[in-house]
């Protein structure tokens, strides 16, 4: 069995592409049948994020998975062949691991360190399993992705001084105001990132935070939570004639903040500054609103100098990371590359239990006059002598499986113990 991770992120392809990419698969479990139908893919995992969309599969045809995965998100995306080349990444096996190790642990992030992947990655992982898409290999490489974020936000100060796109936005409205004391903040959406980027506004001296989300009862929630103010979407517009910040972050496949809405708002509040960032993706806010006059329009890769400023701190720490992320890949390469073996090792173990079984079943006559007792210890020292003259054997298996240079001795010792069924 190979891995084959393909995917593109914020570095690699512009937000158009990932947003065209997201929409397209964005109805739920449709991707995963869709991977398992490839010919060559057994288990497959799919994550997709603001900043990211990867596929994972388990393949024993990696040439021919490939060729499939590659047409997946050419067609998914609507791309040409050179954006294909242009935006696209490929791990496999070893690199796969480290990849989604990384990823998982949150280097890989547009904000290093932020703790909201790994739940992503959570998310996705149950969305495979229940889908039944995820078998041995990706349900053991994932949980094993898991414990290595863990070992690093435990080990590491990388996620000391927490930041996020949405504390980044928070930051850049701090540049355009200076201080955001007695501002009011408008959240469109009702999700985790506006919460978080709501708490930062909070701690920054925000007088007034309003959240307006298409479920009335969602916003209601977050609003008793944070001492807010819950609306319905119906109410954006005058909603945007009060708000300094608007932060946007809903799940919406459309624009739910227009051009011509903003243009009215501005009209209305005499053209008093309006700051809006966009952190969706798709993207909530026409674009085309950042040509208004004291209007000013961030989306999410806008936000990548704050984010590069706020992880000067964490570089020292990811040195740190990478060397639990090495440690990591090179255990789960171990426990992998014993796959080979393994079969042989349990045939070889049950053959002789069995053999084991049937002889002392067979003395059972000439030692059922000895104590109960004796008759166990004899059991016992039988089972001790057979288990040390396969110890080396079974060792030596192992150790040659770590340099892939198993097989022939697989060969011979299925050929001479009879193992072949």
């Amino acid at each position: 069995m190979h891995l084959v991770l393909i995917g593109m992120n914020h570095r690699t392809a512009p937000l158009d592409i990932r947003e065209r990419l997201s929409l397209s698969c964005g109805e739920e479990g449709r991707p995963l049948a869709e991977l398992l139908a490839i010919p060559g893919v057994d288990e497959a995992f799919y994550l997709n994020t603001c900043n990211r969309v990867e596929v994972l599969v388990g393949t024993g045809t990696p040439d021919a998975a490939l060729a499939g995965l590659r047409d997946f998100v050419l067609r998914h995306g609507n791309l040409s062949g050179e954006m294909l080349e242009r935006c696209l990444y490929l791990y496999r096996d070893e690199a796969a691991v480290r990849h989604l190790f990384r990823v998982t642990a949150s280097l890989d992030s547009l904000v290093m360190g932020e703790p909201q992947i790994l739940g992503q990655v959570k998310d996705a992982y149950r969305s495979s399993a229940e889908a039944n898409a995820a078998g041995a290999i990706l349900n053991r490489v994932l949980h094993h992705a898991f414990r290595t974020a863990k070992r690093v936000r435990t080990e590491t100060a990388i996620a000391a001084n927490a930041v996020s796109v949405s504390f980044a936005a928070v930051e850049l409205a701090k540049k355009i105001f200076g201080d955001l004391r007695g501002k009011t903040g408008l959240l469109v959406g009702a999700g985790e990132m506006s919460e978080l980027a709501a708490r930062h506004l909070l701690g920054q001296g925000v007088g007034r935070i309003v959240i307006a989300n298409r479920t009335l009862a969602r916003a209601q929630e977050m609003a008793s939570a944070l001492d807010g103010e819950a609306v319905g979407f119906e109410r954006l517009p005058e909603c945007l004639e009060a708000a300094d910040i608007v932060i946007a972050s809903t799940g919406s496949p459309g624009y739910v903040v227009t051009a011509e809405m903003v243009g009215r708002a501005l009209h209305r509040r005499r053209n008093r500054l309006l700051f809006l960032v966009d952190i969706a993706v798709p993207r909530d806010v026409e674009p085309a609103a950042a040509r208004i006059d004291n209007v000013y329009l961030y989306n999410i890769d806008d936000l990548q100098g704050i984010v590069d400023a706020n992880l000067a701190q964490r570089r020292e720490e990811a040195r740190k990371a990478e060397g639990i992320i090495d440690a990591e890949v090179a255990n789960y390469l171990e426990w992998f590359n014993t796959l080979e073996v393994v079969p042989t090792i349990v045939s070889l173990r049950e053959k002789v239990d069995a053999i084991l079984e049937g002889e002392l079943e067979r003395s059972h006559a000439w030692m059922q006059h000895m104590r109960e007792e004796d008759r166990e210890n004899i059991g016992i020292l039988v089972h001790a002598v057979v288990n040390k003259i396969l110890h080396d054997p079974i060792t030596g298996l192992k150790e040659e499986s770590q340099d892939h240079a198993a097989r022939p001795y697989v060969a011979a010792l299925r050929r001479l113990f009879h193992l072949e069924s």
